[in-house]
């Protein structure tokens, strides 16, 4: 890395307003448990999510203190002085641009009044284009960046998944751009504005369905879980996730032992797919006679990938959870006063805060001293030339596999470090050789030879490709030479695994002591289930996601593995804590991320209202607290959908009022939600009659938001996803782009992934400082392997940015 990094306590004023607000909420929530001093400033009647229900036993919501636990409150009017400002490092902001210039908070203003701050500018719809003036939540983000899409079932309504999942993500995503612009601005660099849309970050994350698109020229969908290779099956007290591979399917055939199972013809997958209809129902008969964590329990014994439906009662009982300090039933948490959750990632050198949420106005701006006496003074920052891009010249060892381990690295390589992905030929990275789509595919060509899935791209272009066997103890200490040359390791396999292979936080930390060692396993390091594996999809069910999501009143949804959204999220921790880490000179410290606790952390809401009032959710469609209606309807196209939320009186009544339907005139959020079936069939009567974009621009006129439910299809027709750098176009299949914009920084664009062992040869000799002839030797004894292939048209070395 290059140039000083100041670390030190940070200022950060937090100016965000309720649901919509909340990804705001989240950013200064890491920044305020990471021991910042967050001012959180308020309207006089306060922040909307204060008053909304679950309520802890003082009428504050729960969501209010889970989100605001270890701030400070200051009123609005002390929180736009000069002063305030004049002392901040980072401003989180979720005000829509008419918003922002009523109160003179423009780019243009905000960059010449403070050129120092990093400021988090997070919105539904961005901060220009067609729905940039909307408020927006997670229905209407996921919706129209098309995630919503592929929730739920075929034919049925798109769904939100459960909590406000859209808006944690953007929170995380703003955490990380704030990190990298100050890494920037360490170097010299002014300040930036962190430009983070809720329905950017949506879309992000179903990037596979962008792939499927291009692959067969169908739009992907929605199939719920009761259908296809992967389902969930009922038990005897729940549901149990059954997820595996063809390599899985003896262990299965085991589990199950039904004689039914024992066909040898079921063992080829062709066969077993389209044999669906036989077997399925023995499956379902033997777990209908098991408790679901019976069947979890059995299953992972035998190596099988399954998860249970767990519930918020769950998890709050969870002895993995709470052996590991994520749930902490103390006092205060279960009066609502704390959150119950503790930190999304485990650092023993980081230090995590849990305590309560401010009241209102309890501090004033006038009485606050400056919290980071090392920066500079207010004035123009010098901008060297060529400032290099953030992370450059850190060095990361990549044993990441598909989402998320590789997805951290990707994140990293996109901002400057170099980024080493380490396989070998007949241990590759899974996602090379992930099930394509059918072909039919707008981008096949008939008897082309058969290459990397292109789903491999998409987490792994900006990287370095080098081939050592890790199963020789000549590849284990060339891995040893490289690590002492690193800064960073990711790596997510089942635990136990690196040990196998030599390249242990223990082994690697003797070759390099301050070596930061980032594992995102399923569960954590620790724990008596620490060594089960799993996928995406067990992760929805492990960590009470799917008993949120789903129809009202009917069995839980996950995201299935055509968005795998744990992974996604999990990708952008990883990485945010990673680069907070670098900054703040944390070295030689292991980052133990579980998987499960990331995306519980999401509900942390929810769990204080199990552990406080015994409420134990269960999936209620689009239902939110505070807003209704609040769903998606369908429009007169085929299989069109709209989205729409109402969180004031004056949006219903300007609803009824463009519906004409005076019955639903002069109501309430709490009627319209206890007659939701019959208002929504009136919505759903005007709807229907009427084109998806037509409806849509009614409501919006109307003053309703509302917004087109897009599909992959529909992305790629609309310019802002690829004006706005969320998807690169390559003249084959697309490839996953950023999930923030920078004003003033630009990451290079990447689209070519290595092969295995392409660079091999350039980083042993850089890096590792081989000479050619060993590195003949060491290729003979079948050590490494260099391929021949040549990078075309980039340079893979990390550049300075633009």
């Amino acid at each position: 890395m290059t140039g000083p990094r100041s670390g030190g306590r940070l200022r950060v004023v937090e100016i965000t307003s309720g649901v919509a607000g909340m990804a705001g909420a989240v950013c200064g929530r890491l920044f305020a448990g990471l021991g910042h001093d967050v001012l959180k400033a308020e309207p006089p009647g306060g922040d909307p999510l204060r008053r909304q229900p679950p309520l802890n036993r003082d009428g504050t919501g729960l969501t209010f203190v889970a989100l605001n636990a270890g701030k400070r409150s200051v009123l609005i009017e002390d929180a736009l002085g000069p002063a305030l400002l004049d002392a901040a490092d980072v401003l989180v902001l979720d005000l829509r641009p008419a918003q922002a210039a009523a109160r003179g908070l423009t780019p243009e203003r905000l960059r010449e009044a403070w050129p120092r701050l990093v400021v988090v500018w997070i919105t539904a719809f961005g901060r220009d284009g067609e729905f940039s003036d909307l408020a927006g939540d997670s229905l209407l983000a996921e919706s129209y960046g098309g995630l919503a899409t592929m929730i739920g079932e075929a034919g049925r309504p798109p769904l939100s998944l459960g909590g406000e999942q859209a808006a944690y993500c953007a929170g995380v995503t703003g955490f990380l751009g704030a990190m990298l612009a100050l890494t920037r601005r360490d170097d010299g660099a002014a300040g930036d504005i962190v430009d983070v849309a809720l329905c950017d970050v949506a879309a992000y994350m179903d990037w596979k369905s962008d792939v499927g698109y291009f692959m067969t020229g169908v739009a992907p969908e929605r199939a719920g879980p009761g259908s296809g290779e992967w389902r969930l099956v009922q038990a005897s007290d729940g549901w149990a996730g059954f997820i595996f591979q063809q390599r899985h399917w003896a262990a299965v055939v085991e589990l199950v032992g039904a004689p039914e199972l024992r066909d040898p013809a079921l063992a080829d997958e062709l066969t077993r797919m389209a044999r669906g209809p036989q077997w399925w129902p023995v499956v379902e008969r033997w777990a209908a006679g098991l408790p679901a964590e019976e069947i979890y329990t059995r299953a992972q014994r035998l190596g099988l990938p399954f998860g249970w439906v767990v519930r918020t009662s769950g998890l709050l009982a969870s002895r993995q959870l709470r052996e590991r300090g994520f749930i902490r039933p103390v006092p205060d948490a279960g009066a609502g006063l704390v959150p119950v959750v503790g930190a999304p990632a485990h650092n023993s050198a980081l230090t995590w805060r849990s305590g309560p949420a401010p009241g209102l106005g309890t501090s004033r701006a006038g009485d606050l001293a400056p919290v980071s006496p090392g920066t500079p003074p207010p004035g123009p920052p010098t901008v060297p030339p060529g400032t290099p891009l953030p992370l450059s010249g850190v060095v990361v060892l990549d044993f990441g596999t598909i989402t998320a381990g590789a997805a951290v690295t990707r994140l990293l390589a996109d901002h400057g470090a170099t980024v080493l992905k380490i396989e070998w030929l007949n241990r590759p990275d899974t996602f090379r050789s992930w099930k394509m789509p059918q072909a039919g595919s707008a981008g096949a060509e008939p008897g082309a030879a058969r290459q990397d899935s292109p789903y491999f791209p998409s987490n792994n272009v900006g990287k370095l490709g080098v081939a050592i066997d890790l199963k020789t103890a000549g590849g284990q200490r060339l891995v040893r030479r490289l690590a002492a040359r690193a800064h960073v390791l990711v790596e997510n396999y089942r635990v136990g695994v690196t040990a196998r292979l030599g390249i242990d936080e223990a082994t690697l930390r003797a070759a390099n002591p301050g070596l930061l060692y980032l594992s995102l396993s399923s569960q954590g390091q620790q724990g008596p289930e620490a060594r089960n594996s799993s996928f995406g999809s067990t992760l929805d069910l492990l960590s009470g996601l799917a008993s949120l999501t789903g129809y009202d009143g009917d069995r839980p949804i996950w995201s299935s593995s055509e968005v795998n959204y744990p992974d996604q999220l999990v990708s952008l921790v990883g990485a945010a804590f990673v680069v907070y880490c670098l900054r703040n000179r944390i070295t030689g410290v292991s980052l133990d991320v579980s998987q499960r606790e990331v995306v519980s952390w999401t509900l942390a809401a929810e769990l204080a209202d199990s552990l406080a009032s015994g409420h134990d959710p269960v999936p209620a469609g689009n239902r939110r607290p505070g807003r209704a209606p609040h769903d998606t309807f369908a429009a007169a196209g085929p299989d069109e959908w709209l989205a729409l939320s109402c969180g004031s009186d004056a949006e219903r009544a300007a609803l009824a009022s463009c519906l004409a339907a005076p019955e639903l005139a002069g109501h309430d959020a709490a009627w319209w939600d206890a007659h939701r079936t019959e208002a929504g069939a009136v919505i759903a009567g005007w709807t229907s009659k009427r084109p998806r974009d037509e409806a849509v621009t009614l409501l919006r006129d109307a003053g309703v938001a509302a917004v087109p439910v897009l599909n992959a299809a529909d992305r790629a027709a609309t310019p802002r996803f690829r004006e706005r750098l969320v998807t690169f176009p390559t003249g084959g299949a697309p490839v996953k782009g950023f999930p923030l914009l920078f004003r003033d920084y630009q990451p290079p664009v990447h689209l070519t992934a290595p092969a295995i062992g392409e660079h091999t040869c350039d980083v042993l000799i850089r890096l590792g400082g081989l000479a050619p002839d060993e590195l003949s030797r060491l290729e003979e004894q079948g050590v490494i392997f260099c391929s021949p292939i040549a990078q075309k048209g980039e340079d893979p070395w990390p550049t300075r940015g633009s």
